[in-house]
């Protein structure tokens, strides 16, 4: 039965000083795992679905320490493939107050970035799969990486997939010679779903963000130019169905403001409920719990793309509650939230 939803990318060990430590201060690290598409089939499974996470890693005693986290949260690591020479890992500054988070990747030459063209059998992968995921990230490692991406879409395509992407734009790993503007359009207007911030957007297709600012304009999206936006991104994309927009302010470390968006091909728009998050745990994540949310929503919701949407802004308000890169809340947490139920002690 052709079940899972497919997610493709680098899984990365990462290294956080304990509370708020910067970097130089810490002798000691807190090590967990993450990675953008790791994170959506992690969330999947939590919310009752099928997952299968693809990668590559090395053969030594920290992959099959990936891999047992992995599946203790129910996801599927049979494809994952094995080479090269080490994971790659990012190390992690928490914010607090007014100071900015920090990130510093240590990925080059990992054994997902130095992999090629034709190391993964993209029809057996696909064979029980009805949903493929990837993200920008990917791409914007190496050719060679954004060259696989390119072969996993031709195989889901062929395969009748339903393709999704999370534009995800990270300036500090496009360092091979080729800029996002470059290589995203070919891959991402072959997609059937597409998520992103207004920036990532404008990466991808270059379109001009319209903007969300909830101090300035309080609980107003701007309807008519969100519309405008989202209808030019349409008429650049080949398959594009559906588009989902996260809009995020940050007030300061604590206090979030998070909503979004979607726009359909037939142009039909829906705006979701704005929360104030006043106690941010860990913001890491948010973006692919929204992914995942959003995954879930049409899966569970076809004919009610509203609650789709709903389903995926609070799933993606949740994480900012979870310490760490996963999204570890199950479908009932997200429809309570969704209810109205927060705070609550729930016996």
């Amino acid at each position: 039965m052709k079940d899972k939803i497919v997610t493709f990318g680098e899984i990365l060990l990462r290294l956080t000083p304990p509370g708020y430590l910067k970097f130089s201060q810490s002798h000691t690290f807190n090590a967990t795992f993450g990675g953008s598409e790791t994170n959506v089939a992690v969330s999947l499974a939590h919310f009752g679905l099928k997952s299968k996470f693809v990668t590559r890693l090395p053969e030594n005693d920290i992959a099959q320490s990936c891999l047992m986290d992995l599946t203790s949260h129910g996801v599927d690591t049979s494809e994952v493939i094995f080479g090269g020479e080490r994971m790659g890992l990012y190390y992690f500054e928490n914010t607090v107050a007014m100071r900015a988070t920090k990130v510093v990747y240590d990925r080059a030459n990992s054994s997902f970035s130095v992999a090629t063209p034709g190391m993964y059998d993209w029809n057996r992968i696909f064979a029980d799969a009805r949903w493929f995921h990837w993200s920008g990230i990917g791409p914007a490692l190496s050719q060679a990486s954004a060259d696989i991406i390119d072969e996993a879409i031709t195989a889901a395509e062929n395969a009748g997939l339903t393709i999704s992407c999370d534009l995800n734009f990270r300036k500090n790993l496009w360092r091979y010679g080729k800029k996002a503007e470059e290589v995203m359009p070919h891959l991402a207007h072959r997609c059937d779903i597409l998520f992103g911030t207004e920036g990532e957007y404008e990466k991808a297709f270059g379109v001009k963000p319209v903007g969300f600012d909830v101090v300035k304009r309080g609980q107003q999206i701007d309807v008519d130019k969100h519309i405008e936006f989202c209808q030019q991104v349409m008429a650049k994309t080949q398959k594009c169905k559906k588009m989902f927009i996260a809009l995020r302010n940050v007030l300061d470390a604590n206090r979030h403001v998070l909503t979004g968006i979607m726009y359909t091909r037939e142009g039909k728009f829906y705006k979701s409920h704005i929360y104030h998050i006043k106690h941010v745990v860990d913001c890491v994540g948010v973006g692919d719990a929204f992914a995942a949310g959003m995954i879930y929503g049409l899966l569970n919701y076809p004919n009610d793309d509203q609650i789709a949407l709903d389903y995926s802004v609070a799933a993606a308000t949740l994480k900012n509650t979870i310490q760490g890169d996963y999204n570890l809340v199950s479908a009932d947490e997200v429809k309570s939230l969704m209810s109205g139920e927060t705070g609550s002690i729930r016996r």
